[in-house]
């Protein structure tokens, strides 16, 4: 049905008159006519009679005019919907628990006025796929990898590295150190059974193992991190690494142990994806947001990997 058509039926009913309704809708009274016309063949009824004082709604006209109203109604919040600055700012963080929801809590602390969507999509693919489609404004990724280049519409910045720590339980060997160094960890089994092949994550931890030589297995089933949290406490010979900024509570009986890791101390790095053409003004405001922590981008005492240098 055409909207323009149901509007100048609208305006007609209105203004009772073909004639006033085209100088409303600035146009001519002929392309009045042609578009009541059309409606009608369109649902089949006439919605007007001529007479001497103008014209007048038929029994069909008068049913059909509130649910026009409704129409023009519906059209206009479906276009505030997507109109910049009304619809919610779109971003993706990954994991509920990790830093780029801290990130986020801290961007709605100070601006509580935008309105955010907050989602999480796994892997880098479906991230990219969704920001160019418009369906996300913003993701959170290690954008660098060995064989990954983004595509050129999307634009990145690194806003956050982020320590690794060691999370032991309370009869690991390691367990009543202050911090650990990387050259220490060679030989303990660290258990990281979340791993997804293929992911920018992935890609982080194979290298620390190469350049370090340490043992990460990523065996058995990921049953979450409350079950990991269960195995890393009742197992002395597993750790595990945990970054900094993820937040997480545990039963005070499991006495788990986390551990700071120095020279070189391993960094997450941690960028915001978006379109370079998207117009929503909160991305905007987003990215100045995030411009402060990444001035403090860790330097002299850190790994990360080549690709992320």
């Amino acid at each position: 049905m055409d909207l323009e058509a149901v509007r100048t039926f609208v305006t007609v009913a209105e203004a009772g008159q073909f004639q006033k309704a085209a100088v409303d809708l600035s146009i001519t009274q002929q392309a009045v006519s042609k578009r009541i016309a059309a409606l009608e063949r369109d649902i089949g009824v006439r919605l007007f009679t001529r007479t001497p004082r103008g014209a007048e709604l038929t029994i069909d006209g008068q049913a059909f005019l509130p649910h026009a109203r409704d129409l023009l109604r519906a059209a206009e919040r479906a276009v505030a919907s997507v109109r910049a600055g009304r619809r919610p700012l779109r971003v993706d963080v990954i994991a509920s628990r990790g830093a780029a929801s801290g990130l986020m809590r801290a961007f709605h602390s100070a601006h509580p006025e935008i309105d955010l969507d907050v989602l999480m999509l796994l892997d880098i693919e479906t991230a990219v796929t969704s920001i160019r489609s418009g369906a996300i404004d913003a993701s959170f990724r290690a954008v660098a990898a060995p064989g990954r280049h983004l595509p050129e519409d999307i634009e990145s910045v690194r806003v956050l590295d982020e320590p690794l720590q060691l999370l032991t339980g309370p009869a690991h060997a390691l367990a009543g150190a202050k911090s650990v160094t990387v050259a220490e960890l060679v030989g303990h089994r660290i258990w990281m059974p979340g791993i997804l092949p293929g992911s920018e994550w992935a890609a982080f931890y194979e290298d620390l193992v190469a350049e370090f030589g340490l043992t990460i297995e990523a065996t058995g089933p990921n049953f979450g991190s409350d079950a990991l949290l269960d195995t890393i406490a009742d197992t002395p010979a597993l750790a595990t690494f945990m970054s900094e900024q993820t937040r997480l509570v545990w039963p005070a009986g499991h006495g788990l142990r986390r551990i700071p890791v120095t020279d070189p101390t391993p960094v997450y790095p941690h960028s915001l994806l978006w379109h370079r053409d998207n117009p929503h003004p909160a991305l905007a405001t987003l990215r100045a947001h995030l411009a402060a922590p990444a001035a403090g981008r860790s330097g002299a005492g850190t790994w990360t990997p080549g690709w992320a240098r």
